[in-house]
C-alpha cells in the first residue's frame, strides 16, 4: 500500500491538546470536503504534487526525526486508502504518540476497535460558516474519549452559538477535551472570550493558530 504524501516536516503543533509541542506532520493529499475557509486548500486540489510513500517507508522517516508525536493530517488522513494500516503500524511503536487531524465526516468506529492501540483524534465540527455543517457524522460524539478532542473553527456569532448548542447537547465537556478557535482573521479572539463568559462556558479551551501567530499564515512546513 502507498499513501499520497503532499508533505513532511518537523514542527511544533499549532493547535489540538499538544499545541506547543514538536511534532512531525505528515500532510496527505486530497480531501472530501470544501470548507469556506480552508488553509491547506493547496494540498486538497487534483494537481496538487505529492510522493507515493509505503508505511514503511513513512514510520522510517518518522523515526528519523527523533520526534515522538506524530500527527497524520491533510487534506483528511481517513480517506486515504489503506490508513488503518499505517495507524496500526505506527501505534504498535510504544515510544509514539500518533494524533489524527480529522475533518469530522468521516466515521471514526472502524478506527477504535482496539482501545489499547488506537491514534488519539482532534476531530472538527464544521459549523455553518464552512458550508459543510450537513457532512459532519454525529455518530462519532460516541467514540470520542479523554484521549481525544473536538475543534469548533467560529466564524461569527451564529457559529458561536450552534457551537454551545453542541457541547451541552452531547456532553461534551465530560468526554473529551473541546477547543474553539476562531477563523483566522474574520472574528476577533476577545469575542470569543466575551461569549465564552456570559455562557459560562468553563471546560472549553479558546485556541489559537499558533503557526499563524508565530509565522506568516500563508507559510507551508510550519
Amino acid at each position: 500500500m502507498k499513501y499520497r504524501v503532499a508533505e513532511i516536516f518537523s514542527s511544533i503543533n499549532g493547535e489540538g491538546p499538544r499545541a506547543g509541542e514538536l511534532a512531525v506532520f505528515v500532510r496527505f493529499a486530497g480531501c472530501n470536503l470544501q470548507c469556506t475557509y480552508c488553509d491547506t486548500r493547496w494540498a486538497n486540489e487534483g494537481g496538487v504534487s505529492y510522493r507515493e510513500m509505503t508505511g514503511a517507508e513513512l514510520y522510517k522517516q518518522v523515526l528519523a526525526t527523533g520526534i515522538k508525536n506524530v500527527t497524520l493530517t491533510g487534506g483528511e488522513p481517513l480517506i486515504q486508502p489503506g490508513i488503518a494500516a499505517l495507524t496500526d503500524l505506527l501505534c504498535q511503536d510504544p515510544a509514539l504518540s500518533v494524533e489524527i487531524e480529522t475533518n469530522g465526516s468521516v466515521s471514526l468506529k472502524p478506527f477504535c476497535t482496539e482501545a489499547d492501540r488506537r491514534p488519539g483524534f482532534t476531530m472538527d465540527y464544521k459549523l455553518a460558516s464552512s458550508g459543510m455543517e450537513d457532512k459532519m457524522v454525529l455518530a462519532n460524539f460516541e467514540v470520542l474519549t479523554c484521549r481525544d478532542a473536538v475543534k469548533f473553527v467560529v466564524g461569527d456569532q451564529n457559529d458561536l452559538a450552534r457551537a454551545c448548542e453542541i457541547i451541552s447537547a452531547y456532553g461534551l465537556i465530560k468526554k473529551t477535551a473541546v477547543f474553539i478557535s476562531p477563523v483566522f482573521a474574520h472574528i476577533a479572539p476577545s469575542e470569543i472570550v466575551k461569549f465564552m463568559i456570559v455562557h459560562q462556558m468553563e471546560g472549553v479551551c479558546l485556541q489559537l493558530q499558533l503557526h499563524k501567530v508565530i509565522w506568516d499564515p500563508e507559510k507551508r512546513g510550519v
